[in-house]
């Protein structure tokens, strides 16, 4: 897909928007910066401004709330946050896309805070500073590791109020699955076990430049109740072991996690199941037994 035009916004932006501000397409912006996607940094422009907005909708109104982006690129999802009426903070490692990022800056004067960096080593609350939401098209090679880290530690709840993350298509899946489906897996337990996930859309390789091989979706995660008593870490380490040998009966797979084969007896889960059948809350009940 190309570029569209963004329907003209109202002039005095009485519906929580931005008023109207003309800004070039995106692919002017890129050809006019010399911008190409770089595989190393796993980046994929989205160009489709209609498709971008319809993300920016995901988590709701965004009226005057701060959002987290990472990984903006020439900004095209960054001019949908701030169109939607956000104060976006972007994180970008690529020192190419930061005049492009500092010129829609400056259409939108004190909405848009770029920070130069590697996202995966900056403390995210500390640099928000408040409540945020976290909306971004995450480059490929660090997406699953940016989402375990947001879902993961034991204070809760968490300073991000929602996260809606663009991921390929499998990866996707592979957070909003079911037990007993094939995608289940630690993904699935640790965005379900406090948290609510869905699939908000899918996105056609087509309407990347340049195009993946693959399919991609958007996923929304917002933070619910922890179960009491279970420590985030223990049934992390409960879920990498019985998961790192699917196949595998839980006897065998668990067998080297201490007290983790007495957590199943004492729960009534027979030791002859495979991971993959376990329930969220079986998982949470086990890693709650564990000391």
């Amino acid at each position: 897909m190309g570029a569209t035009s963004t329907p003209p916004e109202p002039a005095n932006g009485q519906d929580g928007t931005s008023p109207a501000i003309s800004l070039p397409p995106l692919r002017e912006v890129i050809a006019a910066h010399g911008l190409s996607a770089s595989k190393a940094l796993g980046q994929n422009f989205l160009l489709d401004e209609q498709l971008l907005g319809r993300i920016a909708r995901v988590p709701g109104d965004l009226s005057d709330r701060a959002v987290l982006e990472v990984g903006p690129g020439p900004g095209g999802l960054t001019r949908a946050l701030l169109r939607a009426g956000a104060r976006v903070t972007a994180i970008e490692m690529d020192r190419r896309c930061l005049p492009a990022l500092a010129e829609l800056g400056d259409a939108f004067p004190g909405r848009l805070r770029v920070v130069e960096g590697d996202a995966t080593r900056l403390d995210h609350d500390e640099l928000m500073g408040e409540p945020f939401a976290v909306v971004a098209n995450l480059p490929y090679n660090v997406g699953t590791m940016l989402f375990t880290r947001w879902l993961g530690g034991d204070a809760w709840p968490p300073r991000w109020t929602s996260l809606t993350l663009m991921f390929q298509l499998e990866v996707a899946q592979r957070i909003v699955a079911a037990p007993g489906s094939d995608a289940y897996g630690r993904l699935a337990v640790l965005a379900q076990w406090r948290s609510t996930a869905k699939l908000a859309m899918k996105v056609h390789r087509s309407a990347f430049t340049p195009p993946p091989k693959v399919m991609s979706a958007v996923v929304h995660v917002e933070s619910g109740e922890a179960p009491a008593g279970v420590s985030a870490a223990r049934l992390e380490r409960v879920t990498e072991a019985a998961f790192g040998q699917r196949r595998k009966m839980l006897r065998q797979s668990l067998k080297a996690l201490p007290g983790a084969l007495e957590a199943l007896e004492k729960l009534g889960i027979d030791p002859q199941r495979r991971a993959e059948t376990l329930s969220v809350t079986e998982f949470a009940a086990v890693a709650r037994e564990l000391t």
